[in-house]
């Protein structure tokens, strides 16, 4: 890869972030009695701390250059006060402190990896030390806000933390983790600009002993106000084949790898231990580990290659605090700040790299579908729903309709709504592939062959602005919607159908089952049309960027009243409301919006120069 030939890179970090991380926190030499700083029993002083933060002269804003250098001496103490202590010493001192943070086993592996003196193992160390912390401080923070800031500044700069903790706390904070006029420390390493040897480790020892302190001022808070701290879930992955897509890497592979790493352009020198030490992390099974270091050095070798064919050297190093850094978003964007194409992607198309040992790993991705990408997640959901709506079919009913049953199946809305879906049929005909298009409707058989195959059409998700992640939110919140109703009608069938079968239902249970199969009628063609919409609509999502603002909320508009009717459904489909006449009267409603929307020409199936039966579906 000649294009990244030239002098050896030492640093990633601008001059003056480098300056504020590896030298001004060492101007100071002074001694600092660790006494002054936590007690014997672990409890920090946190007036020590917040009284070498520095203002500005206003007073308002902090001085962070001046903070950095006055709290160097203290980190010293900190980080040689937790070199002295045995791993049951600090276990015994410092453990029931991290408890607030639901994960206190990881402080343990901070404390080896501070003892072994490993610098990757340290800078690995600060990157899960701060995502644990910020983690922990959201949960917090929802105490008393309602909706959590995605941005870890954000959050340092709340007043419902300032008020939990306090506000001079919050300041050491930002000097440590919450601003790009600061250490930084998350920002620098999880983007993968900081080397192993940039970040010492009393920094690494002073974030413990910070984060032991916030659980001691916390436990504090939790009894004055009589609250108790909940955490949220974590996401997980349920759908184990939706990640399992690539053959087991093998020890052959894994060889290959180690021989490019000392050979590849792709990789910054300075970065080698990292990508040493996932190889190590992977062999020993800690894949969490392994893909936190690959995930921020994936981000270093493409910042380089982008900042070489892009001719813009400078976007290597981290910016300084008014700029802001070059980080995915800005390396995967289809265009530049300045409006130019970004030539990355063009770049990237053949093999970046060509040795001849890896062409098995290049041909593995090369085949690579996104599997967690939210229009992959849509398209399996719609699957998944038709399957679970085709089921209905399949459950037991009444055999002889009694005259109860005739009487309420002659409701005219009803009627209303089935023209009303043969008409959008027509409408969505044009859109559909040409095999399964009839003018005479869309026989019930035809429905999983027809959302099959276009949930298998292939959409490009390389640039997915947010315009179009925006619209992808809606259509998939309508189909978790969808899936529900499906869910909560099977359940309903089954039960109301034993307890007529062992006349177990009242006179008013036995109406409401009657209305129940009638509605059921009149749900399943609308919901299997509700999908087919998704299914159009995702394969032509990115024609919303065509869309004039006025434009895409007004369809948004249109988009959340679907996911309003499918909400509204959801509740009157409820075992406890079983309002059944009720969601003929919400399906007629919708049904004209979406045949007036469709007749107007708004949706984004309108858009696209290629109907779906002249797409590829391979």
């Amino acid at each position: 890869m000649e294009i990244l030939t030239g002098d050896p890179i030492t640093t990633c970090l601008s001059p003056l972030v480098r300056d504020l991380i590896c030298h001004v926190g060492f101007e100071l030499r002074e001694n600092c009695d660790i006494n002054s700083i936590v007690t014997q029993n672990g409890e920090v002083h946190w007036e020590t701390l917040t009284d070498r933060v520095s203002y500005a002269e206003s007073g308002q804003s902090l001085d962070y250059r001046g903070s950095i250098r006055l709290l160097g001496p203290v980190c010293e103490s900190i980080h040689l006060h937790i070199l002295s202590l045995t791993r049951a010493q600090f276990e015994m001192k410092y453990s029931p402190w991290f408890q607030w943070t639901v994960y206190p086993e990881l402080f343990l592996e901070v404390f080896d990896a501070l003892e072994s003196l490993q610098s990757p193992a340290i800078s690995l160390s600060v990157m899960k030390l701060a995502s644990c912390l910020e983690r922990a401080l959201g949960d917090v923070f929802l105490l008393i806000g309602k909706e959590c800031s995605f941005l870890l500044r954000d959050l340092l700069a709340s007043a419902e933390l300032s008020q939990v903790f306090g506000h001079a706390v919050m300041d050491v904070l930002k000097v440590f983790i919450g601003s790009p006029c600061g250490l930084n420390l998350r920002n620098v390493l999880w983007h993968g600009f900081a080397s192993p040897q940039d970040i010492p480790p009393k920094y690494c020892s002073t974030m413990l002993l910070l984060t032991a302190g916030l659980g001691q001022l916390l436990k504090s808070y939790l009894h004055q106000t009589k609250v108790t701290l909940a955490h949220r879930p974590f996401a997980t992955l349920t759908n184990l084949e939706d990640v399992i897509v690539f053959p087991g890497v093998t020890y052959e592979v894994l060889s290959a790898l180690e021989k490019v790493m000392t050979e590849s352009a792709f990789l910054l020198k300075i970065m080698l231990p990292y990508w040493e030490m996932a190889v190590t992390k992977f062999k020993l099974h800690r894949f969490a580990d392994c893909t936190m270091l690959l995930l921020s050095q994936l981000e270093a070798g493409l910042r380089r290659v982008f900042a070489a064919v892009n001719k813009c050297p400078d976007r290597l190093l981290t910016a300084e605090s008014t700029i802001l850094y070059t980080t995915f978003d800005e390396i995967l964007a289809k265009h530049l700040k300045d409006g130019n194409i970004n030539q990355l992607p063009h770049f990237l198309g053949d093999p970046a790299m060509e040795e001849a040992a890896i062409q098995f790993l290049v041909s593995l991705a090369e085949g690579y579908r996104s599997r967690c990408h939210p229009v992959f997640q849509l398209q399996k959901q719609v699957l998944s729903c038709e399957e679970s709506l085709r089921m209905w079919s399949m459950l037991p009913t009444l055999e002889e309709p009694c005259q109860e049953a005739a009487r309420l199946e002659g409701n005219s809305e009803a009627y209303a709504c089935n023209s009303l879906i043969s008409k959008i049929l027509c409408e969505f005909c044009h859109y559909m592939p040409g095999s399964t298009c009839a003018m005479d409707g869309l026989p019930p058989e035809k429905w999983p062959q027809l959302l099959k195959e276009l949930c298998s059409t292939h959409i490009p998700t390389l640039f997915c602005p947010r315009l179009v992640l925006e619209v992808l939110v809606v259509l998939r919140g309508i189909s978790s919607q969808c899936q529900r109703v499906s869910d909560q009608v099977t359940t309903s069938l089954q039960l109301r159908h034993r307890q007529w079968v062992e006349h177990k239902l009242r006179s008013r249970q036995r109406q409401n089952y009657l209305r129940m199969l009638n509605s059921v009628k009149l749900l399943s063609p609308v919901l299997h049309l509700t999908l087919l919409l998704l299914a159009l609509e995702v394969v032509s999502v990115h024609a919303v960027q065509g869309k004039s603002s006025q434009e895409r909320h007004q369809y948004l508009r249109f988009l959340k009243s679907i996911l309003q009717y499918t909400e509204n459904l959801v509740s009157y489909t409820n075992r406890e409301k079983n309002k059944w006449n009720e969601t003929i009267k919400l399906t007629h409603a919708v049904l004209l919006r979406i045949l007036t929307f469709s007749e107007k020409k708004q949706m984004l199936m309108h858009l696209t120069k290629n109907s779906t039966n002249q797409v590829d579906t391979s």
